[in-house]
């Protein structure tokens, strides 16, 4: 039953890219940034496709993405589709194992089938994104076993392909894995020495300039990011929110990372990273919440059944493509659409106030006991 539930799954989703002619689009661009590696192009300065897309990552992602040159596009968004499918799987085996669990073949080809359909997973298969394999480095290494041989240099790896990883360095010193912290920072600055090595204009322009360009990404206000900022300004109607973005999410970086350095257990820690991340960045589109998957697991693994159907509930529903949002119409809802808007940053925001009331309450009853 499990072989029919994912071949079902998996053929619906071709099906769908067939029919709807998914572009996806960042494959393309990875795509273009390999022929730049290889053809002297101007790597931050080429867009693509008919929505003019930049090159936003490290120039040794860009030297990453040459062997997509190779290969004819249609088959590379073949190849894209199938491969994020089987890490996809891979992903649902890592979370479970940061649960705790093993799963049997059939639970695995279940879960796959089912985690196919939560949104942030469904459109980095349609976009054609790497998050799945920046999720699997990452959360492979984390949940190795302490004094595993190069412990951390897969999350290394893996900020030096988006940066966005290096945050776990960060959680790894606070909660005194040094070693592991020290293996991942000396992976991370490898990477930048090979993309200088290969591409040194590139390197220069990218750590000098493109890396503050946030705007280069897309538009902060736009209900595809699921960010803090995004959350803000939507609220305030405001495309550019400024302090009253950037104080709160400096304030709220501090508070996570804090709870996640005092998480009991290594899973929370790394979930609470995960998430304070996804919030505090600039701009977080909904296909980077794809640490959903590992929150589901964890919280199924706690028997917290209840909580894990409301979240599995909530990343599958696509609220936020509910409401019009066309042009600027994202910075003009009402109210009462506004949690509609904003449905990954308000989860994010809840569970940390679910574990600082959880630590405080902890904190108190060992106080008075």
């Amino acid at each position: 039953m499990s072989c029919v539930l994912l071949v079902v799954s998996l053929s619906s989703l071709a099906v769908l890219c067939v029919w709807q002619r998914v572009p996806m689009a960042d494959t393309l661009v990875y795509r273009a940034e390999g022929e730049a590696v290889a053809h002297g192009g101007d790597l931050y300065g080429l867009t693509v496709t008919e929505w003019q897309l930049p090159a936003t990552y490290p120039p040794f992602a860009a030297v990453l993405f040459v062997p997509t040159t190779w290969i004819p596009v249609p088959a590379l968004k073949l190849i894209s589709l199938a491969g994020n499918a089987l890490l996809l799987a891979c992903l649902v085996t890592l979370s479970a194992r940061l649960a705790g669990r093993t799963l049997s073949p059939p639970a695995l080809r279940t879960a796959t089938a089912l985690a196919l359909w939560l949104e942030p997973v469904f459109q980095t298969l349609v976009f054609g994104q790497i998050n799945l394999a920046i999720i699997c480095l990452t959360l492979w290494d984390l949940t190795r076993p302490a004094g595993a041989r190069a412990k951390g240099a897969a999350v290394g790896v893996a900020a030096g392909i988006k940066l966005v990883p290096a945050v776990f360095i960060a959680c790894l010193l606070l909660r005194h894995r040094h070693r592991e912290a020290a293996t991942a920072t000396a992976a991370l600055t490898a990477t930048v020495l090979l993309g200088t090595l290969a591409l040194p204009a590139a390197s220069v322009d990218f750590f000098t300039r493109r890396l503050y360009e946030t705007d280069r990404v897309g538009k902060p206000w736009i209900i595809d990011n699921q960010s803090l900022q995004g959350l803000i300004a939507r609220m305030l109607g405001d495309p550019a929110p400024g302090p009253a973005w950037l104080l709160p999410a400096t304030a709220l970086g501090v508070l996570g990372l804090w709870l996640a350095a005092r998480a009991p257990e290594d899973r929370w820690g790394i979930l609470l990273t995960a998430f304070t991340t996804l919030l505090v960045c600039p701009i977080s589109w909904s296909h980077h919440w794809v640490w959903c998957v590992p929150l589901i697991a964890v919280l199924l693994a706690e028997g917290r059944t209840r909580l894990a159907a409301v979240a599995a509930v909530l990343f599958t529903a696509r609220l936020m493509w509910l409401l019009p949002h066309q042009g600027d119409l994202d910075l003009r809802l009402p109210w009462w659409q506004q949690p509609l808007a904003s449905p990954y940053p308000l989860l994010g925001l809840a569970l940390l106030g679910a574990q600082l009331s959880a630590r405080s309450s902890s904190a108190s009853t060992i106080r008075y006991a």
